[in-house]
């Protein structure tokens, strides 16, 4: 800082009365709790400023149910490892048995209750000595040409040499002038095959209209706009709600204020077609005889209010509490009509009936969540911005401050109605590793956190960070978010010892500490997958010439039944939907062709006169898209075990899905394998 720029930043605190410390972090969600224990561990004063009452964003709001189970766990540690080792161990020291151990770093659910997090994190975040005030909402930034030197609140005035936005919505960078973006890019903007429109759920034969040709309450959109184009929509909100059964520890959900069944009545279209009829809402199992209530990402309707999130990051302290409370007040809506609605199939309204809240959490809110589940708010558009190619083609960075794993999945935008049909769009259902239980390991680099240099030099934002709708549909969990906002507490108290720019910082001296920090920066080597089951193989997919797609390779949603009577099979064996004709059996395919031209599309299945006539095969490059329908009654070509069913036009280097449902099947729909060689003619 110059000395004019240091005589200004002191007069224009003088009157204020600025409470000073080295390193200001606003937003006291898993990204910025970390951040602040990290930069006090590295010797910075901090304060943690968060503008509501509530400390641990959805870690301590009732996300009980950590997503590191889809990830490579032994990558996962840092704060966010001794974060979980120390619920454990309170469970530990009150003879608490659970269902794992922390230092097996396997797939299993890790999961723990609400009042247990806030105890855990409070205990760090004191023994660290941060100094946390609750209930300070910004109002103002305060900036001397790119440097930030004060905020201000609605309690007061807060100076520091390095500021952290750990706020799910990225309140301070824009107040702080830095560029930022909301919704979905298109395709083309970024060469994101996830991008755009995306509807891998099944289409509902439903009226979304009601008998005045109005969309009925629940539908968002009659048209959804162009399938390779962006918009401002971001995806569902909802609370992660703690419930219980057990009557000892129930309390009734509140009574929703002026309850309208009519609300529901395209829900009760969807009941009224749906041939295997289940819960709406996921609930993970807790210790202490509870549930975390969430979203299902693959259900039709659930506990996110489509649309309503949009404009929730851009609003005031007013309007906010305004979309929170429309949320809470559509869930307790949606419970009453699940309980309570004829139109609810007689077992399911029994489970709804018999789910209440815990009595011993969230006492002081009437045992309500007090955090909205804020998957996605503004997005940085900072020195780097991380889209799908980093996730999926280059992971590897120079700068690496994470290594994420999450497979990249992103919960419905719209939900679009017409007098035909109703479809919710927007979902990526999660993108795994080919054959494992995890997504694609890749680095999040350091220039991810920083602004534009020309914009400020003394902010990090480790939560609403620089990259696309379908790189934060990966980021997007607290695992990632904690070691981000440990990486930026790191980086920000060393910004701090140097008095350099946070864009100057050398990284490898960042990564020492970080390493210090017991984070675990190296790309994983991942061990071999297990072989093939061994004794049915009826004819080896290796043995084939072109591409050969087998249903191990598939990305599977809904339910399917593995067989392998009849022959000839591709494989091990098949997989087949057992007539449910309902549309969330769905089967997706993903690769690149070698070379560019036109294929014979040929698929591999067992006909019968039981199997459906009409299966939807859905092929998807870039901006094209083709729907073919087979016939699996018909028999395939003497002596072959592949029947072609079409000709497609394939590009290098482009990623082409096929995706094989059971939309408005009349049999059994048969996944055995498909096969693409190069067309003759």
């Amino acid at each position: 800082m110059t000395r004019f720029a240091a005589l200004f930043f002191a007069l224009g605190l003088s009157a204020h009365a600025a409470t000073e410390a080295d390193v200001i972090v606003y937003g006291a969600t898993p990204g910025g709790f970390c951040a602040a224990i990290a930069a006090a561990r590295e010797g910075a004063s901090v304060i943690l400023l968060e503008p509501t009452a509530h400390v641990g964003g959805v870690n301590t709001g009732g996300l009980c149910f950590s997503d590191s189970n889809q990830t490579v766990r032994n990558t996962v540690m840092g704060l966010f490892d001794e974060w979980h080792v120390r619920v454990e161990k309170d469970y530990q020291q009150r003879g608490v048995k659970l269902p794992y151990q922390v230092r097996v770093k396997d797939h299993t659910h890790w999961t723990y209750e609400p009042h247990v997090a806030a105890k855990i994190t409070k205990e760090m975040l004191d023994e660290a000595g941060v100094k946390v005030m609750t209930k300070r909402v910004l109002n103002s930034v305060n900036k001397v040409g790119v440097r930030i030197t004060h905020i201000t609140t609605n309690e007061g005035d807060f100076a520091a040499k390095v500021f952290i936005d750990g706020s799910y919505e990225g309140d301070l960078m824009a107040a702080a002038g830095v560029s930022w973006t909301i919704g979905r890019e298109g395709r083309k903007e970024f060469g994101e095959s996830l991008a755009g429109k995306q509807y891998p759920k099944a289409k509902m034969a439903i009226s979304g209209l009601g008998a005045d040709g109005k969309p009925l309450p629940l539908i968002t959109a009659d048209d959804a706009g162009p399938a390779e184009a962006g918009d401002k929509n971001v995806m569902v909100y909802s609370f992660r709600l703690c419930v219980t059964k057990d009557p000892s520890n129930r309390v009734p959900f509140p009574k929703a204020a002026n309850y309208d069944p009519a609300r529901f009545e395209v829900v009760r279209r969807y009941f009224a077609q749906e041939k295997r009829p289940h819960l709406l809402w996921d609930l993970y199992p807790l210790p202490g005889n509870k549930f975390d209530a969430n979203n299902g990402i693959g259900k039709q309707f659930s506990m996110g209010l489509v649309g309503a999130c949009n404009g929730w990051s851009e609003a005031n302290e007013a309007d906010r509490a305004k979309i929170w409370e429309a949320h809470k007040q559509y869930t307790l809506e949606m419970h009453h009509f699940l309980s309570t609605d004829p139109a609810v199939p007689a077992a399911i309204r029994a489970e709804y009936a018999q789910i209440g809240l815990c009595r011993d959490e969230f006492a002081e809110y009437g045992h309500w969540s007090p955090q909205l589940y804020v998957r996605e708010g503004r997005r940085m558009i900072g020195e780097y911005v991380v889209s799908q190619k980093d996730i999926m083609d280059e992971p590897k960075k120079d700068d690496a401050i994470v290594v994420s794993s999450f497979p990249i999945d992103s919960h419905d935008c719209q939900r679009v109605g017409t007098g035909e049909f109703v479809i919710n769009e927007g979902t990526i259902m999660p993108v795994r590793m080919a054959g494992r239980k995890h997504g694609y390991p890749y680095h999040i680099p350091y220039r991810a956190i920083t602004p534009k240099a020309a914009e400020c030099d003394n902010l990090l934002v480790p939560v609403a960070l620089s990259c696309t709708h379908v790189g934060i549909s990966s980021i997007r969990v607290e695992p990632t978010w904690m070691i981000l906002g440990q990486s930026a507490g790191i980086a920000a108290a060393l910004s701090v010892k140097q008095n350099l720019a946070v864009q100057m910082l050398p990284y490898p001296a960042l990564r020492e500490r970080l390493l210090a920090q017991k984070q675990v920066l190296d790309l994983p080597v991942l061990p071999d997958l297990p072989p093939e089951p061994k004794g049915a193989m009826n004819i080896d997919p290796k043995t084939l010439p072109g591409i050969v797609l087998d249903d191990a390779q598939a990305e599977l949603k809904g339910e399917w039944s593995r067989s392998s009577g009849f022959k000839p099979h591709i494989g091990t064996g098949y997989l087949h939907d057992d007539k449910r004709a309902d549309g969330q059996s769905i089967a997706l395919f993903r690769f690149k062709a070698p070379k560019s031209g036109r294929y014979d599309l040929r698929m591999a299945y067992s006909a019968h006169e039981t199997r459906a006539t009409k299966v939807p095969v859905t092929i998807q490059r870039g901006e094209g898209k083709i729907v073919i329908n087979v016939d699996q009654t018909q028999p395939l070509p003497s002596g072959e075990a592949f029947r072609s069913i079409g000709k497609v036009e394939l590009d290098s280097g482009t990623e082409t899905t096929i995706t094989l449902s059971n939309t408005g099947t009349d049999g059994f729909v048969i996944l055995d394998a498909l096969q693409l060689l190069e067309s003759k003619n």
